[in-house]
């Protein structure tokens, strides 16, 4: 027995091309007759209908005439209700679908104050912080232990305080170039490590920024129905009498509900999928449809984007006589062809994108993207550190031969004087400037 399938017309599903078909449904049923070895024909479906239960019970369109005999299999994009699963036999789902928004891109909320902050994530921000500090601290350190920074301790002022240590950093990091500079080769290494971290730094900054500015999804003033439910300035509705409509018309759920009564009162109803398209082509207008029908949109305009969140999840199945028992066979080669890719692959195929790709979405920077900045610049302000030791401790040595004293001693002395007599040592300072004066 050969089956007789009824077909419906829609894009990409069932498509003419010449005397041919072709479509998504067309491979789907080619593979299966392969897989099942049968031989099948198919035609139009008499009144051009998916399938809906009137008043007095009976079916109209494809469910319609699997009902009554006239055909034996009906391959669309045929949801699987409760309805129909009571009329008439269905395989497992073939592709999952569910109900989602559509609208422009570039209907995206006001800019906030801190936007310029999203380049980075907060733990980078802390650990750019903690850098800056570390760094400053070490200009100040270095420029105090290094004898070619500061050779007279007793006499000399340093110029490398812990405020010019904290502005010299700044300066550098947004590369304005303020002076004095460090002198020793101790507090240069510092110096140019700090000045290859600010120009990475800078980069990343500038490029994530860029990149964010750009992006859609992030930018999306609506990115669920609870945002489209509390809104007023962008208008929103859906397919009229159709099953994404009787899903909001029938649940309990507040944000839904909310949104039902908004499309009953203002009459925001589309009559086709194309008319829901075009207005959300135009602009201020939010088309609510399923999701694989708004995928495909996407698909074909490019200035067009569908949100994340889908709801009332949902498959397309084929529909057979009821306790037909070819519909067991089917339901395990869909799965078969689902486990094998196979289904993934016709789904590529037939909603491929004609638009350019777009450049990746930003995200804010973590922390490890810059560890290995983070790891540069602690390497050269521990070797900026140690060299100015080594410096110190190769001068209390020749110190230590002139004054017949322990290298310890002379460098303890050292750093006494450069550390806890700096208040001592910048008064005595002052004073013989104001005997001089």
């Amino acid at each position: 027995m050969v089956p007789l399938c009824p077909i419906f017309q829609q894009d990409p599903y069932t498509m003419s091309k010449g005397s041919q078909l072709e479509g998504y449904c067309m491979d789907l049923l080619s593979e299966l007759a392969k897989k099942l070895s049968f031989k099948y024909n198919v035609h139009l479906v008499k009144d051009g209908s998916y399938g809906r239960q009137d008043e007095s019970g009976a079916w109209n369109g494809m469910i319609g005439e699997v009902v009554r005999g006239e055909a034996d299999l009906a391959i669309a994009p045929l949801t699987l209700t409760a309805a129909r699963e009571k009329a008439v036999g269905m395989t497992k789902p073939f592709m999952q679908t569910g109900i989602s928004i559509l609208l422009r891109k570039d209907i995206s909320e006001e800019a906030g104050f801190f936007d310029f902050l999203t380049p980075f994530s907060v733990d980078t921000w802390v650990g750019i912080l903690a850098a800056y500090l570390g760094t400053a601290v070490c200009f100040c350190v270095v420029a105090r232990l290094s004898p070619c920074e500061w050779s007279q301790p007793q006499t000399e002022k340093n110029s490398f305080t812990l405020s010019h240590s904290l502005w010299y950093t700044a300066g550098a990091l947004t590369l304005q170039g303020t002076g004095p500079h460090p002198k020793a080769l101790s507090g240069r290494i510092i110096c140019c490590t700090w000045w290859l971290f600010g120009l990475v730094l800078l980069a990343c900054y500038f490029s994530n920024l860029s990149t964010s500015q750009g992006s859609d999804s992030n930018s999306l003033m609506v990115k669920g129905f609870e945002d489209l439910a509390n809104q007023q300035g962008i208008e929103y509705g859906t397919l009229s009498g159709s099953s994404t409509l009787a899903y909001f018309k029938n649940s309990n759920n507040p944000t839904y509900r909310k949104i039902y009564e908004h499309m009953e009162r203002t009459k925001s109803f589309v009559s086709s999928m194309d008319e829901g398209v075009r207005r959300a082509k135009e602009g201020n207008f939010a088309f609510i449809g399923e999701s694989v029908s708004l995928d495909l949109a996407v698909a074909r305009h490019c200035e067009l984007i569908r949100v994340h969140e889908v709801i009332g999840m949902r498959g397309y199945s084929i529909a057979g006589t009821l306790g037909s028992p070819v519909l067991k066979n089917l339901s395990v080669a869909i799965l078969q062809l689902s486990e094998a890719g196979e289904l993934s692959y016709l789904r590529s195929k037939w909603w491929a994108s004609s638009c350019m790709a777009d450049p990746a979405k930003a995200s804010s920077l973590q922390p490890h993207s810059l560890k290995g900045m983070f790891l540069v610049l602690a390497l050269g302000l521990g070797l900026g550190v140690l060299l100015a030791v080594l410096e110190l401790t190769a001068k209390s040595r020749n110190g230590a031969g002139e004054q017949r004293k322990s290298c310890c001693t002379v460098l303890s002395e050292e750093l006494s004087q450069r550390f806890r007599g700096t208040t001592t040592n910048e008064k005595r300072s002052e004073e013989t400037d104001k005997e001089k004066a």
